[in-house]
């Protein structure tokens, strides 16, 4: 049966349900259809472009490098993914979301242009962004990597700087099971003579191997820019600017300042064609915002929503949840998708909550909340009550350049003795979605202790949408 084509008249939904099944498979890595596409739209993007990949971090560092920019009255464009409630969310021009008619408008060019070339949902979606981008006629645009980056579509895209913020196990059937084979996935999105930005202390050899093959610019954390800080205040140092008597990002987090670093790594490789103040650098980190990402939702019992689906993002939930204030007990929220470690994400957590509250996901990459339950219980066993050992420090590299005058202290979550959860103490159940589950767990929950979401963009949002709050 042939699909219909969406009409004039059709709603950002329905084109949505359309780009679904336009393509064989949800993700199909190359680039030869999506540049084929492009070629045909002519698309010129005369601006600026930064791309961020990375394992970890890529959320934070873009949405720091888009608050920055605006701050410096630059016209910014951002393409971020996924999204957690509203598909508007992954496109925002100078702040603000793409109305759904900017981006039917889009899709209808697409459509009319693309001819017989088929092309995945992400694909279709990247494609859309970037002529919307291209119409605005904006300063700079910053674009999220969607996975790994040789093969991913905003790797079409040839940008002024590139960033990595982290390199860490994940999408093992797409982009290899080992460090340095993601390493050398993501190094290319580095160009010839350009910037090279690698935030992750301790880079994969094929990362920096493969940019010293192709001659890119490489900046590494540790060596060509760090920062310092104190209680109070922190500061950058790069290869030739000092930024200092920063506050700390809005963003939560140990990590942040390591993003942080990076978006001012490369906005210091990209001078001069971006004049970037200090004060604009203050006002944007003050006001950056970023949902999903270690959010503290006001109000009692405390509500922790956080992204993290993979033992890397889950060791930073953990450390950081070992930060916060005493509480009784913890009740976690969580579904994740089953091509995920889920094991190992439960693992990093599985001494640090009391309850658990297993929620099925929808889709094909979906796990059902009895699984995931089932899962949970077989970590828990084995984990075993064991004193929680300190995170490992985020950078082992001294900085070289001593006239940078960065100190070697490392501020950030300090985690003290914490009380590990007694195996035979904890409880697991399963719901059908993240909503049944976060209702139960709200009901169980007293007013003293921690509810923590996580686990997937598609466990955080429904309970995001279910406390009634806009992503802003």
């Amino acid at each position: 049966m042939p699909r219909l084509e969406p009409s004039n008249s059709s709603t950002l939904q329905e084109w949505l349900a359309y780009l679904e099944t336009l393509h064989r498979t949800s993700i199909d890595m190359g680039l030869d259809r999506v540049r084929a596409v492009a070629a045909k739209l002519n698309l010129q993007l005369p601006f600026i472009k930064i791309t961020v990949g990375g394992t970890n971090g890529k959320g934070s560092t873009c949405a720091m490098l888009e608050a920055i920019l605006l701050a410096s009255g630059y016209k910014v464009g951002l393409y971020t993914s996924p999204h957690l409630v509203d598909f508007n969310e992954r496109i925002r021009v100078n702040g603000e979301y793409a109305s759904d008619q900017q981006i039917i408008d889009q899709f209808h060019k697409i459509e009319s242009t693309r001819g017989e070339i088929s092309l995945s949902y992400f694909e279709y979606t990247t494609l859309a962004a970037l002529i919307l981008f291209e119409n605005q006629k904006l300063d700079v645009v910053v674009l999220e990597i969607g996975l790994g980056g040789r093969l991913d579509a905003v790797n079409l895209v040839d940008a002024d700087c590139a960033i990595i913020t982290s390199v860490d196990i994940d999408h093992t059937a797409y982009l290899g099971d080992t460090r340095e084979k993601i390493g050398w996935e993501k190094a290319h999105i580095f160009r010839a003579g350009r910037p090279a930005i690698c935030a992750d202390p301790v880079p994969p050899q094929t990362l920096i191997d493969y940019a010293a093959e192709i001659g890119a610019d490489l900046w590494l954390f540790g060596k060509d820019f760090n920062y310092s800080g104190d209680r109070l205040q922190w500061a950058y140092g790069g290869r030739s600017q000092r930024r200092s008597g920063i506050a700390y990002p809005a963003l939560r987090g140990a990590n942040q300042l390591l993003n942080a670093s990076a978006a001012l790594a490369a906005l210091e490789a990209l001078r001069p064609k971006l004049a970037v103040p200090q004060q604009a650098v203050r006002i944007g980190l003050a006001q950056v915002s970023l949902p999903g990402r270690l959010q503290i939702i006001p109000g009692t019992p405390a509500i922790v929503l956080d992204v993290a689906h993979n033992p890397h993002a889950a060791a930073a939930l953990g450390q950081n949840l070992d930060g916060m204030a005493y509480y009784p007990y913890t009740h976690a929220v969580v579904g994740m998708l089953n091509d995920k470690d889920v094991a190992g994400v439960i693992a990093k957590l599985a001494t640090r909550v009391d309850h658990w509250y297993c929620a099925g996901v929808e889709g094909p990459r979906g796990m059902s909340g009895e699984a995931l339950a089932d899962i949970v219980r077989q970590v828990v066993t084995t984990s075993a009550a064991k004193t929680i050992a300190p995170a490992q420090p985020l950078n082992s590299a001294p900085f070289e350049s001593a006239k940078q005058g960065i100190a070697p202290h490392r501020p950030g979550v300090r985690p003290g003795i914490v009380s590990s959860v007694s195996p035979d103490a904890v409880t697991v159940s399963s719901f059908d979605n993240p909503v049944h589950a976060f209702t139960a767990a709200r009901e169980q929950a007293s007013d003293n202790d921690r509810i923590v979401v996580f686990g997937s963009f598609s466990t955080v949002g429904p309970v995001l949408s279910e406390l009634g709050r806009k992503v802003e």
